[in-house]
Parts: structure tokens; C-alpha cells; sequence
């Protein structure tokens, strides 16, 4: 248990930090604590070797948790169990560090990643936030994108499909009938009538399509349109050198959406664009002010190990492509 303890708090002490005056603004209490002086805040409530651990570094830990947590720690007692957990961590940091372990290279790659987080997510905070999106260009890439938010009408039929006339016609005779017409007897004439290996695959299934569809022959997709109903059957219909018997089996309304219907939608997406292209241009910054050499001909030298079952990410590797932290939030953890 305490060792649980031990590795409960890790978390919370490595977690990104949030002022304590911030929380306590947003938390809704009715209690407004009076300000505490600079005296007061780096009193010192312990000494771990050369490490002091004063009043603000514990009111900041305690005070980074939920209100549900933090309810827990009023009484000297509580804070007092508090402060044997990040005594307790600090043992633990120095045996880590005496061991050399703070030059052990995970444990470096670690550092930077957490490092390059932080930065991140202080370097978007001052950008553009998602209520500052102005309405006239959320409005313009509504009326340029409009095909992504509207959606045509569509329909879903299952087909058996042929290669002889003669043969499509009684396949389509049987299909109209009761038998043929329920799920299980339309499949049947799909199993064993269709020439199609990869529709038949799909019980004859050739999916939702709009009237603009080119993966589905055009008389085809006249005909499926023309079905009034669910489980309504068409053909034979003659279609690229084959004969198509067709079941509705879905249609779609189509989908016209207002502007007020997709602004929150359109706002949200500008300000990833936004925000994602204030981080190339920080790196690029970065970079371009810092001395890089790139020695191409060693990647030959770079092996790789053939694929064996699914990926592990390493311990602190940075990710290129991963999306920045989020703006606000730390994740709540007891010690």
C-alpha cells in the first residue's frame, strides 16, 4: 500500500501544474481565502536533504486536486499525511537520483518529452482561443465548404448479379414472392445465383449511394431510386454486360444544414487549423534559429526490426504527429 501511495503521488507531483488561485476561482466555493504573504508561502514544513518543502509547495499539490479530494485534507492531521507522501517522494527522488538514474538516457528522453509538453501547451495558450475565431471567416468557410455539411439523398439495395437473361428473370420471379422477398430468401438467391464474389460476400449488399455515385452502374442506381419502399424488388435491370435483380433495403433523406447548426463545428475546426499552424511556425522559428546538421548518409545505418504483432511506443518518445496537450484540465489523482 505504500508503495501504491508512493507511485500514486508521482503522478500527481509530475502532472502538469495549475496555479492554486486558479483552481480556487473555479471551483464555485463561497469562501474567499485571504491572501497570504510571501513569508507565510515559503515557510518551510520539511527537509529532505538539501530538498525544502515549504507551505505553497504543499497547497499547490493539495490544491490542484477536485474539490472532492481536496475535502479531504482540512484537518492539520490530513495535511500532515499529505506532506508524509511528498516527503516520501522526495526520498524516493534522491535514492533515484544517488543510483544515476537522472542520467539513465529513458529517463532523459522522459524529461525533454514532459519539457516539450509544457512548452507547447504555455506557447498555444497565448494564441488565439476558439471564441476569438472571427464570424466572418467561420461564415465564408461555411458557404465554400457546404458539400460537407449537406448530404444528398441515399439509398441501400442488396443485388443478385447475373450473366444470363433468361436465368435473371427467373431469379427475379422468385424474388418477388413472400420467400423471396424476406432477408434470409433474398441472401439465398444471392448465395446462389450471384456472379459477383464480392457483393455475394456482403449478402448482395452494395451499400448506401447517392444519385452522383460512380462505383454503381447509372441504370442501376435509377432503379434503386425508383423503389418506393424498404424490401421493394426491381429487375432484371441490364447493367455493364450483366443483370442486376435488386432489394431495397434503406434510403436516407437528404440533409441541408443551416449555418447556426454547424458554427460551433466550423469555430472548433478553424481554431485546430489556427492553433496547429502557430505550432509549425514556433518550431519552425526554433529551428531555424538553432544549428542543425543532418548526416543523411548514416540513415542507411539506421536498422529497423521487421514487424512481430502489434506496436509498443517506447518510454518517452516523442511523438511528431501527436496533438498538443489540451489548453485546461489536470487530471485528478489522490495521493
Amino acid at each position: 500500500m505504500r508503495l501504491a501511495g508512493a507511485l500514486a503521488l508521482v503522478v500527481v507531483l509530475a502532472a502538469g501544474c495549475t496555479r492554486s488561485d486558479e483552481k480556487k476561482g473555479k471551483t464555485g466555493s463561497a469562501t474567499t481565502l485571504a491572501p497570504q504573504s510571501s513569508e507565510e508561502l515559503s515557510a518551510a514544513l520539511a527537509k529532505v536533504d538539501d530538498v525544502t518543502i515549504t507551505v505553497k509547495q504543499l497547497e499547490d499539490n493539495i490544491n490542484r486536486q477536485s474539490p472532492y479530494i481536496r475535502a479531504r485534507y482540512q484537518s492539520k492531521e490530513q495535511k500532515r499525511v499529505f506532506l508524509d507522501n511528498l516527503i516520501r517522494f522526495e526520498v524516493l527522488a534522491e535514492e533515484a537520483k544517488r543510483r544515476g538514474l537522472d542520467r539513465d538516457p529513458e529517463v532523459i528522453q522522459t524529461m525533454k518529452s514532459a519539457m516539450i509538453t509544457k512548452l507547447m501547451k504555455d506557447e498555444l495558450e497565448k494564441g488565439i482561443k476558439p471564441e476569438e475565431v472571427p464570424e466572418a471567416d467561420m461564415k465564408a468557410y461555411f458557404e465554400s465548404h457546404k458539400d460537407e455539411f449537406d448530404k444528398p439523398e441515399e439509398v441501400r439495395v442488396s443485388a443478385v448479379i447475373l450473366k444470363k437473361k433468361a436465368q435473371a428473370d427467373e431469379v427475379a420471379r422468385a424474388a418477388k414472392t413472400a420467400e423471396g422477398k424476406s432477408n434470409k430468401g433474398f441472401r439465398d438467391l444471392v448465395t446462389r445465383y450471384s456472379t459477383d464474389e464480392e457483393t455475394k460476400l456482403r449478402g448482395g449488399d452494395l451499400r448506401y449511394f447517392a444519385r452522383d455515385a460512380t462505383e454503381v452502374p447509372k441504370p442501376v442506381i435509377e432503379a434503386a431510386f425508383a423503389l418506393e419502399k424498404t424490401g421493394d424488388i426491381a429487375g432484371p435491370i441490364a447493367a455493364d454486360g450483366a443483370f442486376y435483380v435488386l432489394k431495397q433495403t434503406g434510403r436516407r433523406k437528404a440533409v441541408v444544414k443551416t449555418y447556426e447548426q454547424v458554427k460551433r463545428q466550423i469555430q472548433n475546426d478553424l481554431y485546430k487549423d489556427r492553433r496547429e499552424d502557430s505550432q509549425k511556425k514556433f518550431v519552425e522559428q526554433l529551428r531555424a534559429h538553432a544549428k542543425v546538421e543532418v548526416f543523411e548518409d548514416n540513415l542507411k545505418k539506421v536498422r529497423v526490426e521487421p514487424s512481430s504483432g502489434a506496436a509498443v511506443p517506447a518510454t518517452g518518445m516523442v511523438n511528431p504527429h501527436a496533438e498538443p496537450p489540451p489548453t485546461t484540465g489536470v487530471k485528478e489523482t489522490a495521493p
